[in-house]
């Protein structure tokens, strides 16, 4: 059975917009199974599904003069008469195609769908000439919203936290708890959570850990010291929900604060790291603060790294946030901190188990920022409002 992703309603409203739709995130999240659903679901038989990592499908695009491709699509029953939908899919395995795309975009009536496994590699792939040209849509491992949906399991979606507070029930979260479990130990990636049994769900982890060496790391980098940049990311998820500090972290590997730059650069953009950075109201303070790291997916920190409980459900924790808005986190000199805040307007604080003075803490601090709204994240049911049990957001 193929499940839908929530993006799927977004990217669906952009099928008749003159726009390239291009597809991004780490290799094994969906991004095929997505496009497939979204050209099954286009009623129109002009269009067809290439893969660019099939040899016999790149010749279509090898061509000098960019209108002949278009009689090379006609043997794949696409015709100029009437608009044209045409995937692409792993456009980076051949990225000449791209000028061609631009090309028949702008001269004929063809709608292009694009996907590519790395946003590193995809910034460099387009020139600015497509400025204008193009949406792009990001694709993520599974958060627990979409867990439940490939569990067959129905949840009320409620996107304000004022609501997701006062709705909580008891008896819901009970029915979740052992989901929640799951998706905490074992992460999202969509083959890993569909798999039966922990073995299968360990053996298909080690194959995309491999493969995003393999592919993105072995491919679209030119690392000459790959023992440094593999150490880099077991250090990362050592700290995840820490700061990072270039400079302990140069010393730890023996590499230069340059080479650090460079390989968290890299993993940021390959979509296997994220940064967030210290809330403040001055843009330059924040751009310059330093930054706490959050990985891709619980069942790779899980299974690679052996960390707490603790910082796998705050991983856990951020990998369901960041669909709400812009996230940064807020620590004072003196120690005081708050884990998230969102959008500058609401506090969040992640507690395996909440008790009320983590709730009066963090009160005070959101209070003192002029925040709006604030509430306890918890593995935990706790019916004091302002605290959320994970499984709800």
């Amino acid at each position: 059975m193929i499940y839908p992703r929530r993006i799927f309603r977004l990217i669906n409203k952009r099928i008749e917009d003159k726009e390239i739709i291009v597809l991004t995130g780490m290799r094994r999240v969906g991004k095929t199974t997505l496009y497939r659903m979204i050209f099954d679901n286009i009623k129109s038989d002009n269009k067809v599904f290439l893969d660019m990592e099939n040899p016999i499908e790149q010749r279509i695009f090898e061509e000098k003069d960019y209108n002949n491709i278009l009689a090379n699509l006609k043997e794949f029953g696409i015709n100029t008469k009437t608009k044209a939908y045409v995937f692409l899919d792993e456009i980076q395995a051949m990225p000449n195609a791209v000028k061609a795309v631009k090309y028949l975009h702008d001269h004929y009536k063809i709608k292009f769908f694009l996907t590519g496994s790395s946003s590193f590699y995809l910034k460099n792939l387009f020139p600015e000439s497509l400025a204008g040209r193009k949406f792009i849509f990001e694709l993520f491992p599974l958060d627990f919203e979409e867990f439940l949906i490939f569990r067959d399991v129905n949840r009320q979606v409620r996107e304000k936290f004022n609501k997701i507070a006062q709705n909580k029930n008891l008896i819901a979260y009970e029915k979740r708890k052992k989901h929640y479990d799951e998706y905490m130990e074992h992460g999202g990636f969509p083959e890993v959570v569909l798999s039966k049994d922990i073995e299968t769900k360990k053996l298909r982890l080690n194959d995309i850990f491999k493969s995003y060496f393999e592919k993105d790391v072995g491919v679209l980098a030119d690392f000459k010291e790959m023992k440094a940049f593999r150490d880099l990311i077991f250090l990362l998820m050592q700290r995840v929900g820490s700061k990072i500090e270039i400079t302990k972290l140069s010393s730890e590997i023996g590499i230069s604060r340059g080479t650090v730059y460079s390989f968290l650069s890299f993993l940021e953009s390959t979509y296997f790291v994220s940064f967030i950075s210290p809330f403040t109201k001055n843009v330059d303070r924040e751009v310059s603060g330093s930054k706490k790291v959050y990985l891709c997916d619980n069942g790779f920190l899980n299974h690679f790294a052996k960390v707490s409980e603790g910082s796998l459900f705050e991983n856990s924790v951020f990998l369901n946030l960041r669909k709400y808005g812009k996230i940064n986190y807020y620590q004072k000199r003196s120690g005081a901190e708050i884990d998230f805040i969102l959008d500058g307007q609401i506090a969040l604080e992640a507690k395996l188990r909440g008790v009320d003075s983590d709730l009066r803490k963090l009160e005070k601090i959101s209070k003192l920022l002029n925040l709006s709204q604030w509430y306890v994240l918890t593995k935990n049911f706790v019916e004091e409002k302002h605290f959320i049990p994970i499984g709800e957001i």
